[in-house]
C-alpha cells in the first residue's frame, strides 16, 4: 500500500463535469467484501436528504462541500476529512459554483465490529476532521482507489478506519457493553441468506433466542441499523449490481424484492440521494472519462 497521501490531487471536478449544475460523475474502485471506495464529482445539490446503513470515511479533493448533518450545516475543504455514522441522515451540495470532488470509503459497521472486538460502535459527533488528525494510515486507502483490495489489505482498510472511529469517538475508546453478539449475528446471517425475501419477528426471536425487543436494540448496537433496514439497503446493493449492468429500473424492482418500481425509487433515494435512474446516468457518465494518472 502506498502512504503519505496529502489529500490533494490533480484531478478537478470542473474539468470532470464542465460546469453543468447539477452535474454528476461517480466512479467506483476497488473494494472487498463489506468495503466500497468511490470518487465523486459534483456541482451544484448534488444529494437529496438521505442516509445508508454504513460509516462513510471521505476526504475532500477539490471545492467546498457542504452538507446537514445532526441539525446543523456543515463545511469540508480540500484535503479536509467527513465522518458520516450508520444510519445518520444527510444531503450533499457544492459550496461554489465550480462544484466538488471528494473520495470516500463506505465501512460495514459489521466489519468495524470485529475489529474492535464486539463493542459498541463508536459515534463521531464532530464530522469534520482535518487532515493532521486523520494521519497516513487511512489516507493511504484513498490514494489509489483502482488498486483492488485482497484479504489481507481488506483487513488493514477496516482495523485502520476503526481505530480512526475509536479515536474520536464522543465516549472517547468504545467500552465494552452487555451485547449478545452470537445472538443478533444470527439475525443477520439470516437476512443475508435471502434477503429478497420477508421474515417475520418470530423468526429473529427464534434464530437469536432473544425478544424482539432486545433484537431489535442490540442489532443496531452492534451494527448500526434495524434489522429491516439492514435487509432493505441489502436488496439496493442487489439492485446498483444489476443497474451498473445495464438492466431497466422496473425489472430490477421486482429481481430484487421490492414491490414495484416506484417503490425501489422511493427506498434508493432515502439511501444514496438519487433516483436510480439518476444514479446508473452518473456512473455511466465516470465510465466515459479518462481514467486519472
Amino acid at each position: 500500500m502506498r502512504t503519505g497521501w496529502d489529500g490533494r490531487s490533480g484531478w478537478s471536478p470542473d474539468r470532470s463535469l464542465s460546469g453543468a449544475p447539477g452535474a454528476r460523475r461517480l466512479r467506483f474502485g476497488g473494494g472487498a467484501a463489506g468495503i466500497e471506495r468511490m470518487e465523486a464529482a459534483l456541482t451544484g445539490a448534488a444529494f437529496a436528504p438521505h442516509r445508508h446503513d454504513t460509516y462513510a470515511v471521505g476526504v475532500t479533493l477539490a471545492g467546498v462541500q457542504t452538507f446537514r448533518y445532526r441539525g446543523a450545516l456543515r463545511h469540508c475543504l480540500p484535503g479536509e476529512w467527513h465522518v458520516l455514522h450508520p444510519d445518520e441522515l444527510h444531503d450533499g451540495a457544492a459550496g461554489t459554483e465550480g462544484g466538488f470532488g471528494y473520495r470516500i470509503i463506505y465501512l460495514d459497521p459489521a466489519l468495524v465490529q470485529d475489529a474492535l472486538g464486539g463493542r459498541p460502535l463508536p459515534f463521531v459527533a464532530d464530522p469534520v476532521i482535518g487532515p493532521a488528525r486523520v494521519g497516513p494510515a487511512v489516507a493511504g486507502w484513498l490514494a489509489h482507489i483502482d488498486e483492488p483490495l485482497d484479504e489481507a489489505e481488506a483487513a488493514e482498510v477496516t482495523a485502520a478506519v476503526a481505530d480512526l472511529l475509536a479515536r474520536h469517538s464522543a465516549d472517547g475508546p468504545a467500552r465494552r457493553a452487555a451485547l449478545d453478539l452470537e445472538a443478533v449475528r444470527r439475525v443477520r446471517e439470516l437476512l443475508l441468506d435471502d434477503v429478497t425475501g420477508r421474515h417475520p419477528v418470530a423468526e429473529f426471536e427464534r434464530v437469536s433466542g432473544l425478544d424482539r425487543w432486545a433484537v431489535a436494540r442490540q442489532f443496531r448496537a452492534a451494527f448500526g441499523t434495524s434489522p429491516t433496514r439492514f435487509r432493505t439497503m441489502r436488496r439496493l446493493d442487489l439492485a446498483r449490481r444489476q443497474l451498473r449492468a445495464g438492466r431497466p429500473p422496473g425489472e430490477v424492482a421486482v429481481a430484487v424484492g421490492f414491490a414495484d418500481q416506484s417503490h425501489l425509487t422511493r427506498m434508493f433515494k432515502r439511501a444514496y440521494g438519487l433516483t436510480p435512474a439518476a444514479w446508473a446516468a452518473a456512473v455511466r457518465g465516470a465510465a466515459a472519462l479518462p481514467r486519472p494518472d
